[in-house]
């Protein structure tokens, strides 16, 4: 029986974001093949996670810095070595390949971290033009083209790390198109370097029959308080579009949801604005079920964003940015009202709440879409992906030759940084 060693950046909190739900898919994928599964984390234990023990799944605790993991692994020996995103690999890339060369080295990206990163950067340099709090946080999405984007990131320091990880690693797993043409196109990343990978499965209990118009009320927003681009639509609908949506429909009300609410956005609260700070979801499903409209109105991010495939799988329509559905366009469009603009995305917001028919066709819309997207066999895919990177090895690094490079001396010196701290902290 083959074996997979996953060091996850966390411990998986399916519960508490969609890089959670991601990686139990990921565990679940590798179960499925006859793949024994390790996972390890330096993370703290979190009273949220999932008990992978219940998968039969050995859960490692490890530390950073330490060569304690260098005789874990060693003793381990896995064919093949998960990163959960590219700060792990920076960190235990060197030790795993000092200690199990012939290891396929995989890196999960989860989505590309410098690219939100910069537009963050570009949407708070907008910000900073504005006179007060209310014009910064009435700022919407800057718009970038793919080539002003890529200008941006060539020069930013996270981005020059997460390209770096992405040749170090023998397969990079992306899981929006945006991202993959991003990365082939503009930086010249080797497809053969690159796997598209989006979410492979499709929840069976959204198959049940679902609610339909006269049986949902009111708009909803789910997303981890802790990820940055979440906490900014809160800002974004706080100060600007839900006062806009709610002048127009008073008795409508906006339920936002998200792991790890804190002070400051509990604050927010204030149900005679009809806005609600809901916190944690017990049951993301019965809560989209029973929703009219979904909003995620995203000034910046990346990837593939977990509260509209929510939404998908529920059949609830939505409302969101360039920004928020580019990961999921591709030969299909995305089956959901599109806005960048305040009045626009106010106005698609409000037409989907009062509008039975308008409601319906977006609601109609979803199921090909869902069908589309699965029609795929994405499991079949990655499987003779990892199959003949397996069978070919050698030959595969040997034709990564910056790859190589980049492995030599990185590596080199983040070795020699991590013994220094190790040495240091003795």
């Amino acid at each position: 029986m083959k074996s997979v060693l996953i060091i996850g950046y966390v411990w998986p909190e399916p519960k508490s974001s969609a890089a959670g739900t991601r990686m139990l898919e990921l565990v679940q994928y590798f179960l499925e093949q006859d793949i024994h599964v390790t996972f390890a984390s330096a993370a703290a234990l979190s009273p949220h996670r999932f008990e992978l023990g219940q998968w039969n799944v050995r859960e490692v605790e490890i530390k950073l810095n330490c060569s304690s993991f260098d005789h874990f692994v060693a003793e381990l020996q896995p064919d093949l070595v998960l990163f959960d995103r590219f700060f792990t690999e920076e960190q235990f890339g060197w030790r795993v390949e000092q200690a199990c060369p012939q290891a396929l080295r995989i890196l999960d990206s989860e989505d590309l971290h410098s690219l939100r990163h910069v537009r963050h950067q570009l949407l708070k340099a907008e910000q900073r033009l504005q006179e007060n709090e209310r014009a910064r946080q009435s700022v919407g999405p800057v718009s970038s083209t793919s080539e002003a984007l890529f200008a941006q990131m060539a020069q930013d320091d996270m981005a020059l790390r997460e390209i770096a990880a992405i040749y170090r690693c023998d397969l990079t797993l992306v899981i929006s198109t945006y991202e993959m043409s991003l990365l082939q196109g503009d930086f010249g990343v080797p497809e053969n370097l690159l796997h598209y990978c989006p979410f492979l499965t499709r929840p069976s209990e959204a198959d049940t029959a679902l609610p339909h118009f006269a049986q949902r009320q009111h708009f909803v927003t789910i997303g981890n308080f802790r990820h940055e681009p979440n906490w900014d639509a809160v800002l974004w609908l706080k100060h600007q579009l839900w006062p806009m949506i709610h002048a127009q429909l008073p008795q409508a009300e906006l339920h936002i949801y998200g792991a790890y609410p804190p002070p400051k956005a509990t604050q927010l609260h204030n149900p005679g604005q009809g806005f609600h700070i809901k916190g944690w979801a017990a049951d993301v499903g019965e809560i989209m079920r029973n929703t009219r409209v979904c909003l995620a109105p995203l000034r910046f991010g990346a990837g593939i964003k977990g509260k509209l495939m929510d939404a998908c799988y529920w059949h609830t329509p939505s409302v969101t940015t360039s920004i928020g559905a580019e990961g999921f366009c591709s030969d299909v469009s995305w089956p959901g009202m599109i806005a960048d603009e305040a009045a626009a995305f106010v106005a698609g917001a409000t037409q989907l709440y009062q509008d039975q028919n308008s409601w319906n066709k977006w609601h109609g819309a979803i199921e090909p879409y869902l069908q589309h997207l699965f029609s795929i066999d994405q499991q079949s895919r990655l499987r003779y992906r990892l199959q003949s990177l397996l069978a070919n090895i050698s030959s595969e690094r040997c034709s990564n030759f910056v790859g190589q490079m980049l492995r030599h001396h990185n590596y080199q010196s983040l070795r020699f940084k991590s013994l220094w701290i190790e040495a240091k902290n003795r």
